[in-house]
């Protein structure tokens, strides 16, 4: 284990979550967006979108066995895929007045739901938060360390 891989670790952490954060803005800025795309010739709301993280290399159920070989254990996350959420329904809004809407005055709205955005956002808030934390915490030793040689 390299004197910077904690700091590695952190940095994909950090990057993860600050794409974590620009998905959520833009389900939140496209939250009443009824024409994103054309599909069939018809324009269809904005679909929520979420991000797919995983372990980067080795998976975290084998930590205990690398521990015991004195492998590197963990080597940070990295996003896999961003998706969109097809299987929550869109809204049907009742206004006539609508230029998107049906035969009946029905809308169809964007499957955003402004409050579970909000919980998403502050979750990871926090993380960026915490990972900032470790990092400033190991920038730290390794400047007392750098101390301690002088």
């Amino acid at each position: 284990m390299t004197m910077f891989n904690g700091m590695n670790i952190t940095a994909s952490a950090l990057t993860a979550q600050r794409l974590r954060m620009d998905v959520i803005s833009s389900n939140m800025a496209n939250a009443e967006s009824t024409r994103t795309k054309l599909v069939d010739g018809e324009w269809q709301p904005y679909q929520r979108k979420s991000v797919v993280l995983q372990p980067k290399g080795n998976s975290f159920s084998s930590f205990l066995q690398m521990a015991s070989n004195r492998q590197e254990a963990g080597n940070g996350v990295k996003v896999t895929k961003i998706i969109e959420d097809t299987e929550t329904p869109n809204k049907m809004v009742y206004d006539p007045e609508h230029p998107d809407a049906n035969e009946e005055g029905y809308v169809s709205m964007p499957n955003v739901d402004p409050l579970r955005e909000m919980v998403d956002l502050m979750s990871t808030t926090r993380s960026y938060e915490a990972n900032v934390t470790v990092f400033n915490a190991s920038k730290a030793m390794m400047t007392k360390a750098l101390e301690i040689g002088k």
